[in-house]
C-alpha cells in the first residue's frame, strides 16, 4: 500500500504512543510506501529526515504539490516536477504582479515554483483572482490565514495522482491522510482518505459526502491507525502485531550505559577472570555510588564473547558487598566488533574530528554500518534492563546513536547524555557524513550535559544546521566560567532548546577530581619517600613536568619544539632545569600513533643529543604507564607542570596536579593550554596559545620565574576550585538536572483511538 499523508497535526500529531505505534507499523511494513504531502518548502521538510524515530519517506511532495522528490537523496521525479516547472511563471513574475497590495505579506519561508502570502479571506478580492488568472495560476486559501499561488491546475491531490500512476500503484491500494483544507485535493481524487480527529472544520464539511473518507476519532497518527483499521489495510493480524510490546520493562530505576565494565575482564588459563580497574578512572567510582543506597541498578558495556572460554553471560554482579543490587548487562561484541567499531572507526573518524583535526579524519561507510549496529545493541540492552520511566545515562561519543535507538522502543524513560570529549563547532563537525543522524539521535535525550559553556554552544550552533531550534533559555556562564579569559571562554550559554515542541536541557558540568584519591596517595609512606627521593634526585635543578597519554591532541611535539627554543634562547637555563614527560601509550592496535611516536622519540633524541651534559639531562622521557600514586609522587615535586593540548575536552591531570600541591601546601606553577576545557574553570593558571610557539616559551619562562608568594596565590585559587567542585558534587548536579527535565509519565491513551 501507499499511504501519503501530510505531516503538521496528521503524520506528527496526536499522542506519543499513538505516533510510536504508527511508525512502528510503517517501520516493519516494507512494503508500505510512505509519502509526506505538505505545504512546507522541501528545504523545511528536511530537518524531519534527521529524526531517527520517523520513518523516512520514499517520496516527498512539498510546496502544497509544486515540489516532488525521492525521500532517500531529494532528488526531482523528473518526469513530474519537469512539468510543473513548465506551466510555472516564476516567483518573480508572480511577486512583482502583486507588490502593489499592501494587505498581502510574503511568507519568508523557503518555497519553490509558488509564491505565499499571509492574508485575511476578505482581501482576496476580485482584483487578486484577475492578477492570479491573468498569470495562468491557482490560489488556494487555507486555515484562515495561507493564501498561495500555484501553477495552474497543481496541488497536493494532483501531484500525488501522478506520482501514483508513475509508480504504476493500484489506486485502491492509497491512503491519503490530513487535518486541514489545504489537503481537501487529496480526498477529491477518489484515493481512500482520513480526516484524523481534530481536523479543520472546513475540511470535515467538504468531505462529509466523501463515502470514500473516513473521520476517525483519534488526533494525529492514531487516526491513521484506526484507518487502517477501517479500510482492512495489512489485515488486523498485521495491525495487532505491533500492539506487542518491543521489549520487556526491567527493574532498574537507573541505567549506565559506558562503554567500559565498572571491572576489568581479561583471561587466565583460558577461564575468564575480573579485577579492579588498573587505570586511573575516577568517574567509575561516581556512578558506582549512585547505586549504593541498594537500589535495583544495571551498567551496560561491552564485553568480549569468545566461545574459548565458556558460554558468554549477559548479566554478571559487580559487587555484592558494597552494591548487591548492581550488574552488569554486558554487550557480546567479538574481537572484529571492537576493533572496528572503536579502535578504528571511532578513533580515526571520530576523534580527530571532535578535536578540530578534520584532516585527519578516515571516514568509511562499512565502518558506519558496524557503529550503527553496536549502538543498537547497547540501546536494547538498555531497553531490556530500564524500569517504566526510568533515567538511562549514556556515556560519550562511542554511544552517539544509542538515544536514537533507545528513544523508537522505550518513549518512556528520560535519556541522559553526558559528552566527555571536546564539541567543536559547526563548521568542523559539519564536516561528519552522518551528521544529521548522529544529532538527530542526541535530540532524542531529555538532557545532554559537556564540560563547558563553549562546548554546549558549539552542540546548539550544530542542531541548527540540522533542524528549527528555539532556544528557550540562557544564563550567564560568570562567575562559574571563565567569559574572556581563554579561548573556550564565553559570555552566555543555552541551557534549554526546543526541537519538534520537545525541551531539551543542556549544561556544563566539568568533571571533578575524587580528592580523597589523591590524599590516599599522599599518605602511603612509599611515596611519601618517592617523593622526598625525586627531590633529592633534582637537587639544584628545576622540574618542567608534563604528563599526556601519546595523541595528536596533546601537541607533546609542538611542547618539545617549545622546550628546546627555551632553552637556546635562555642558556642560563641549561643543566638548571629537567622537563620530565610521561608519555602513556596508546591502546594496543592503535596503529595511528605509530608515527606520532616515531617523531616525538626522534625529537627527545635531538634535543638530547644538541644539549645534554654528564649529570644533566635536558629531557627525561618516560614512555610508559604511570600508577596512579606514582604520578601523584611526581605532581609533588614538579616546580612547573606543563600541559598544552592542541584541544582538549577538560583535562583531568591539571586538576590532579593543582589537588597535590594543594594538599601538600606546594607552590607548583600551572601552566595550561587556553584550548583545555579546564582553562575555563581554573583561576590561577597560567593560560598558554599551544599554537603559537613564541607564546610557549614566554609563559613557560615567566614560570620558572614567577615568585613564590604569586606562585602560593594562583595555586590557592586554583585548588579552591578543584576542592569544592569534585567529582562527587559533578554527579549531583548532573543528576539533579536530569530530574528536572525528566520525561513525565504519559498515559496511553491509544486504546480508545
Amino acid at each position: 500500500m501507499l499511504l501519503a499523508t501530510d505531516l503538521d497535526g496528521t503524520f506528527l500529531g496526536g499522542s506519543q504512543m499513538a505516533r510510536l505505534r504508527l511508525y512502528q507499523l510503517v517501520a516493519s511494513h516494507p512494503d508500505i510506501d510512505l509519502v509526506f504531502v505538505t505545504g512546507r518548502g522541501l528545504e523545511h521538510v528536511l530537518p524531519l529526515l534527521a529524526d531517527p524515530t520517523i520513518p523516512q519517506p520514499d517520496y516527498i511532495i512539498a510546496d502544497v504539490g509544486a515540489t516532488v522528490v525521492h525521500g532517500g537523496t531529494q532528488q526531482p521525479v523528473f518526469q513530474i516536477q519537469d512539468d510543473i516547472e513548465q506551466i510555472w511563471p516564476g516567483d518573480r513574475v508572480v511577486a512583482e504582479a502583486l507588490a502593489h497590495l499592501p494587505h498581502l505579506q510574503r511568507q519568508e519561508v523557503p518555497q519553490e515554483r509558488r509564491c505565499s502570502y499571509f492574508c485575511e479571506e476578505h482581501h482576496i478580492d476580485d482584483e487578486v483572482r484577475r492578477i492570479v488568472d491573468r498569470l495562468d495560476c491557482d490560489l488556494l486559501f487555507s486555515a484562515g490565514k495561507y493564501f498561495d499561488v500555484l501553477p495552474r491546475g497543481v496541488n497536493k491531490g494532483h501531484t500525488l495522482t501522478r506520482l501514483v500512476d508513475h509508480l504504476g500503484l493500484d489506486r485502491e491500494d492509497v491512503l491519503v491522510a490530513g487535518d486541514t483544507l489545504n489537503d481537501l485535493s487529496m480526498y477529491e481524487t477518489g484515493f481512500k482518505g482520513v480526516c484524523v480527529g481534530d481536523s479543520e472544520a472546513g475540511l470535515l464539511a467538504s468531505t462529509a459526502d466523501l463515502a470514500r473518507v473516513y473521520h476517525a476519532r483519534a488526533p494525529g497518527a492514531g487516526g491513521i491507525v484506526e484507518a487502517f483499521e477501517y479500510f482492512g489495510f495489512l489485515g488486523s493480524s498485521g495491525i495487532e502485531a505491533e500492539l506487542i510490546p518491543v521489549t520487556e520493562r526491567g527493574k532498574s530505576d537507573l541505567v549506565i550505559v559506558y562503554h567500559r565494565l565498572p571491572y576489568e575482564e581479561f583471561i587466565e588459563d583460558g577461564e575468564r577472570k575480573r579485577r579492579r580497574p588498573r587505570s586511573p578512572n575516577g568517574i567509575i567510582p561516581t556512578l558506582l555510588s549512585f547505586f549504593a543506597d541498594g537500589k535495583p541498578g544495571s551498567w551496560v558495556a561491552w564485553a568480549i564473547d569468545d566461545p574459548a572460554v565458556g558460554e558468554f553471560e549477559v548479566h554478571t554482579e559487580v559487587d555484592v558487598n558494597h552494591y548487591p543490587s548492581l550488574v552488569a548487562a554486558r554487550v557480546a561484541l567479538t574481537e572484529d566488533d571492537v576493533d572496528i567499531f572503536y579502535k578504528r572507526f571511532s578513533k580515526e573518524a571520530f576523534w580527530p574530528t571532535l578535536h578540530t583535526f578534520w584532516e585527519r579524519a578516515i571516514f568509511h561507510e562499512e565502518h558506519w554500518g558496524v557503529f550503527l549496529d553496536v549502538n543498537r545493541r547497547f540501546a536494547e540492552r538498555a531497553a531490556g534492563e530500564a524500569a517504566a520511566n526510568a533515567v538511562v545515562w549514556i556515556h560519550d561519543y562511542n554511544l552517539w546513536m544509542v538515544p536514537a535507538f533507545l528513544r523508537e522502543i522505550r518513549p518512556d524513560v528520560t535519556i541522559a547524555f553526558f559528552h566527555h570529549t571536546y564539541f567543536p563547532s559547526a563548521d568542523v563537525f559539519n564536516v561528519l557524513p552522518w551528521r544529521r543522524q548522529i544529532v538527530g539521535s542526541l535530540l532524542q535525550c531529555n538532557y545532554i550535559g559537556f564540560h563547558i559553556p563553549r562546548q554546549a554552544e558549539n552542540f546548539v550552533d550544530v542542531a541548527r544546521g540540522v533542524m528549527p531550534v528555539e532556544i528557550r533559555q540562557r544564563v550567564n556562564c560568570a562567575p562559574r566560567f571563565f567569559t574572556y579569559g581563554c579561548a573556550v571562554g564565553l559570555e552566555e550559554m543555552t541551557t534549554e532548546i526546543e526541537v519538534a515542541g520537545r525541551a531539551i536541557g543542556l549544561g556544563a558540568h566539568p568533571v571533578g577530581l575524587d580528592i580523597g584519591r589523591v590524599e590516599r596517595a599522599l599518605d602511603d609512606p612509599a611515596q611519601k619517600q618517592r617523593i622526598a627521593e625525586l627531590r633529592d634526585e633534582l637537587s639544584g635543578v628545576r622540574m618542567l613536568l608534563s604528563v599526556e597519554r601519546l595523541d595528536f591532541t596533546k601537541g607533546i611535539l609542538e611542547k618539545l619544539h617549545a622546550y628546546e627554543r627555551l632553552l637556546e634562547e635562555n642558556p642560563e637555563l641549561q643543566e638548571k632545569v629537567t622537563l620530565v614527560t610521561i608519555c602513556v601509550p596508546a591502546a594496543s592496535g592503535m596503529k595511528i600513533y605509530d608515527e606520532l611516536q616515531l617523531q616525538i622519540e626522534q625529537t627527545v633524541g635531538h634535543i638530547n643529543g644538541r644539549y645534554a651534559r654528564i649529570g644533566w639531562t635536558p629531557v627525561q622521557f618516560f614512555f610508559r604507564a604511570v600508577p596512579f600514586e606514582h604520578l601523584v609522587a611526581y605532581y609533588a615535586a614538579a616546580d612547573v607542570m606543563w600541559i598544552t593540548p592542541l584541544r582538549d575536552g577538560l583535562n583531568l591531570v591539571a586538576k590532579e596536579f593543582v589537588a597535590t600541591q594543594g594538599l601538600t601546601q606546594g607552590c607548583g606553577v600551572l601552566v595550561l593550554s587556553e584550548f583545555a576545557g579546564a582553562a575555563a574553570e581554573l583561576r590561577g593558571a597560567i593560560l598558554t596559545n599551544p599554537h603559537d610557539p613564541h607564546e610557549m616559551v614566554s609563559t613557560c619562562y615567566f614560570a620558572l620565574n614567577l615568585s613564590r608568594d604569586e606562585a602560593r596565590h594562583r595555586l590557592a585559587e586554583a585548588f579552591d576550585s578543584v576542592r569544592h567542585y569534585d567529582i562527587a558534587l559533578w554527579g549531583e548536579e548532573f543528576m539533579a538536572a536530569v530530574r528536572e527535565h525528566a520525561t513525565l509519565p504519559e498515559a496511553d491513551t491509544s486504546a480508545g483511538e
